[in-house]
C-alpha cells in the first residue's frame, strides 16, 4: 500500500492509528464483493471511504445514492427504472441507479432514512442480485457490490421497528466505524495542509496558521467533524485574501467556543488552584449576567487574573491555561494595560 509523505492514501487523510487501522479494512473489503456498512457521525468521510473500497479495486461505475433524497413516489423508479407507461408521465423507459451500477458500486447513503417499503425491494436486490423496474414483469439480474452508510444506531433503528432486521444482518456482514475528529486531532495539522493545498489549486492564496490558530483548532470537538473543517480552512483560505488573517474570521462557532471554553478553565482553575504559600490571592469570575456580553465577560475574567498575579501575565496565562500569545492577543483586543 502506498502512503504519501502528507499521509495521504486512499483518499483519507491522517497518520493516526484509527485512520491506519480503516485502511487496513478497506484493503480487505475491497477484495471482495460481500456488503459493506460504514457507520459514524455525519462528516467523518464515509462516501470517501466507500470511494476508496471501489478505487481499491475499481470495476465499472460508483454510483452514489442519497438515501434521504429518495422522496414520493418516485422514489421505486430513481432506484430501479420504469418502463414505458408504467404511471402518468412515463413517456419512455428510464433506467434507475441500481442497473447504472450494475457491474460497479452503488453507495446506499443515510441507508437509515430508506422507508421501510423501499427496505423489502432492497433485501431482495442483496439476496437475489435482481430487480424489477416499475411496470415491468421481467426480473433482471445484475452484479454489484453495495455499500451502505449511516449515522444512525440502526441497532436502535431496528428495536424502534424503523428498519429491518433481516436488512441489517445482510448489510452487517463487514462493518467500518470511522472516527469522529475529536478522536484524533493529531490529524487536524495534515488535514490542514491538505485542505489548504486544495484551495491553492483553486486559485485562493494560501495562508499559513500560526500556533495560536492550530491551539485553537485542536480545542474544539468539530461536531461537523472532517467537513466541518474543511468549511473553517476553506473561509480562512477566502478571506485571507482581502487581507491578513485575523482570529476573528474564524466561524462563529469556534469564536463562541474559544471564549467559553477560556472562561471555563478559568473557572476550573479557580476552583482547583489553592497555592500553599498564598502567592495568588483569591479573585472570582465575572458575573454571568444576561446583560454582560460574553466578550465583556471574558474582559473581565482576564483582568481579575492578572489582578490576581498582580500583573504577572506569565502568572495568568497559566491560570487561565491559554498561552502567552494569545493572552497578549486578547490584552490588546481588551484595550488592558
Amino acid at each position: 500500500m502506498l502512503q504519501t509523505p502528507t499521509g495521504l492514501a486512499h483518499g483519507l487523510v491522517g497518520q493516526s492509528q484509527q485512520i491506519a487501522s480503516i485502511r487496513r479494512l478497506i484493503e480487505k473489503a475491497s477484495a471482495n464483493r460481500l456488503p459493506v456498512l460504514l457507520l459514524g457521525e455525519s462528516g467523518t468521510g464515509k462516501e470517501v471511504v466507500a470511494r476508496a473500497i471501489h478505487d481499491a479495486n475499481p470495476r465499472g461505475q460508483f454510483v452514489p445514492i442519497d438515501c434521504g433524497s429518495l422522496v414520493g413516489t418516485l422514489m421505486e423508479s430513481e432506484l430501479f427504472g420504469h418502463v414505458k407507461g408504467s404511471f402518468s408521465g412515463a413517456a419512455g423507459d428510464k433506467r434507475g441507479l441500481v442497473e447504472l451500477a450494475d457491474g460497479g458500486t452503488a453507495l446506499f447513503d443515510e441507508i437509515g432514512d430508506l422507508p421501510l417499503e423501499m427496505q423489502v425491494k432492497l433485501l431482495r436486490l442483496i439476496q437475489e442480485r435482481e430487480f424489477r423496474a416499475v411496470g415491468s414483469l421481467q426480473w433482471r439480474k445484475v452484479d454489484l457490490r453495495i455499500i451502505a452508510a449511516t449515522h444512525r444506531d440502526l441497532g436502535a433503528e431496528v428495536a424502534a421497528g424503523r428498519f429491518r432486521l433481516d436488512l441489517y444482518y445482510r448489510l452487517n456482514v463487514f462493518s467500518l466505524r470511522l472516527p469522529p475528529l475529536r478522536h484524533r486531532k493529531e490529524d487536524i495539522p495534515l488535514l490542514v495542509d491538505h485542505f489548504l493545498s486544495a484551495g491553492n489549486t483553486s486559485g485562493l492564496s494560501g495562508i499559513e496558521p500560526s500556533q495560536e490558530l492550530f491551539e485553537t483548532l485542536h480545542a474544539y470537538d468539530w461536531p461537523g467533524n472532517v467537513r466541518e473543517l474543511k468549511h473553517c480552512i476553506d473561509r480562512l483560505n477566502a478571506l485571507h485574501s482581502e487581507g491578513a488573517l485575523q482570529m476573528s474570521d474564524l466561524p462563529s462557532a469556534l469564536q463562541y467556543h474559544c471564549a467559553m471554553s477560556g472562561l471555563e478553565r478559568l473557572s476550573g482553575a479557580v476552583a482547583l488552584s489553592n497555592p500553599p504559600t498564598g502567592s495568588l490571592p483569591d479573585f472570582a469570575m465575572a458575573p454571568k449576567s444576561p446583560v454582560i456580553s460574553l466578550p465583556e465577560s471574558e474582559r473581565q475574567t482576564i483582568a481579575r487574573a492578572l489582578a490576581a498575579t498582580h500583573g504577572e501575565r506569565g502568572k495568568a496565562a497559566r491560570l487561565l491555561r491559554i498561552g502567552r500569545t494569545t493572552l497578549y492577543r486578547k490584552m490588546k483586543q481588551y484595550g488592558i494595560e
